[in-house]
């Protein structure tokens, strides 16, 4: 008995062993002497994992020593995406289908994960010409409300005819990758707030609820939930952080360190959680965000913490973008600058004493410049005295000529120097302006309150920012 138990683990390890690896049989009838793709999605793009070869009888095979990551492959040919397959713990099975129609005639043997992903693929265009006629109803633009009523119920019923489908897959088979599709799309249900024992309503209640439970359906450590045809992961990330947090430093940071311990126990979502967001704040459209950059490359790339793959060019060149930012981020002191005006003069930045300066860099040969710059020099005539502002404009281009051509065609009346005869160093080292034009705001302090901002939204801006000012300062007995 001893020595059959033990020759019983040694067939078991063989087995094992032969199950290494992935072989994805496919029969394709009507297919024939051809080349066939593998190919899968990450984030928002796609790549190509393996290459098979097509026989007389339309049978190929992608198989390779290693596991495949798990996620949603498609197979190519001709250069065309022809059905998608998951790839979850089974990694050898076979599908066998014909070319009049992949989905409908797919049979799949030795992987329920598959079986299912297929069987809902058939349903789901079952429900949808199902639907087709309650929503061109619904979308009649000829039809009161009253008359799309009998359509929206009807689509609604399908609507709880699909979710209950896919309640009952997750509920039946929940560790299949199909299954975990479902949930990562299943929306959280926010309770009604509570009252407090003052008998008001607990008004914050629902937006705690939901931080915390945002991610009930989602595993942000599964990287297979990076491999999916829509990138729902990152646009996870995206609904988080902008629904939930205010549009704020010190609040984005908050909701990303949330996210990334979630994620920190896979090094593939650990990386890719943060990477996603070192690309949100690269460029963020709204004001202030960029000090976000710096602080996750402080606390992810220059720690070390992302050397596990971030080689040595990524990180000089985060840390380079990181550094041009944080000399100029909202709320520090702008660095002076010293150049020298059209009539060779020196002229500190310093030197201004109105109450704010707009530091405007610009080139005499930028498109874009050339159509900003005359609404600035409008606001300038409307507003300077108004809002007791100074404008300090660097041109970017070392010929004097060009500069002075382009004050009289743009009738500029403010400060203008030239950005490459410095006394300071080059502008670009103190200030984030590697594209032109570029706006800065600095306060009587040279303090920076704005950067980048519209120039037509300038007014509104000094109109607001002295009413904050006003409404935050301490009030004199």
């Amino acid at each position: 008995m001893r020595h059959l138990f033990f020759i019983v683990l040694l067939f078991s390890a063989i087995s094992m062993l032969a199950q290494s690896g992935y072989s994805i049989r496919f029969h394709v009838e009507g297919l024939r002497d051809t080349t066939a793709y593998l190919g899968y999605y990450y984030g928002e793009s796609t790549f190509v994992k393996d290459t098979a070869k097509v026989n007389s009888k339309g049978d190929f095979v992608f198989d390779g020593k290693q596991a495949l990551p798990k996620g949603v492959y498609f197979l190519v040919l001709n250069r065309t995406r022809i059905v998608e397959l998951v790839v979850s713990d089974v990694q050898r099975f076979s599908l066998e289908t014909n070319t009049s129609d992949y989905v409908k005639n797919m049979k799949v043997t030795g992987d329920v994960d598959n079986k299912l992903f297929f069987e809902n693929m058939i349903f789901n265009m079952e429900r949808h010409k199902e639907a087709e006629p309650f929503l061109k109803n619904i979308q009649d633009s000829t039809l009161k409300d009253d008359q799309k009523k009998d359509a929206r119920e009807g689509f609604t019923k399908i609507d709880e005819k699909v979710k209950a489908y896919q309640d009952d897959i997750i509920a039946r088979y929940p560790n299949t990758l199909t299954a975990k599709i479902f949930k990562a799309n299943k929306s959280i249900i926010v309770p009604d707030p509570p009252k407090k024992a003052d008998g008001s309503i607990d008004s914050a209640f629902q937006l705690r609820y939901f931080r915390e439970h945002f991610f009930d359906n989602f595993d942000l450590s599964d990287d297979a939930l990076i491999r999916m045809p829509r990138p729902i992961y990152s646009e996870k990330i995206n609904e988080y952080i902008d629904k939930l947090y205010a549009p704020q430093a010190d609040s984005a940071m908050k909701a990303i360190h949330r996210i990334v311990e979630k994620s920190k126990k896979n090094q593939e979502t650990y990386k890719y959680s943060v990477w996603v967001n070192m690309l949100k704040y690269q460029n963020p459209e709204i004001m202030g965000l960029d000090e976000v950059f710096v602080r996750l490359y402080d606390t992810y790339f220059g720690s070390g913490q992302m050397d596990f793959w971030a080689n040595a060019s990524l990180k000089k060149n985060l840390k380079e973008h990181a550094d041009r930012l944080r000399k100029s981020l909202i709320g520090q002191t702008g660095a002076n600058l010293i150049m020298q005006d059209s009539n060779l003069k020196p002229r500190s930045m310093y030197d201004i004493k109105s109450k704010y300066t707009i530091l405007f860099i610009y080139d005499p040969d930028c498109g874009h410049c050339k159509k900003e710059t005359p609404k600035l020099v409008d606001f300038y005539t409307k507003y300077k005295t108004k809002h007791n502002v100074e404008v300090y404009a660097v041109n970017a281009d070392s010929s004097m000529a060009k500069m002075k051509d382009y004050i009289k065609e743009m009738n500029m009346k403010w400060i203008t120097v030239n950005g490459p005869r410095t006394y300071v160093g080059p502008y670009q080292d103190l200030y984030d302006a590697i594209t032109t034009p570029t706006l800065y705001v600095l306060d009587d302090k040279k303090k920076i309150i704005a950067k980048k901002i519209p120039i037509e939204k300038l007014d509104e801006f000094f109109t607001n920012y002295e009413k904050l000012k006003k409404s935050t300062s301490p009030q004199k007995l």
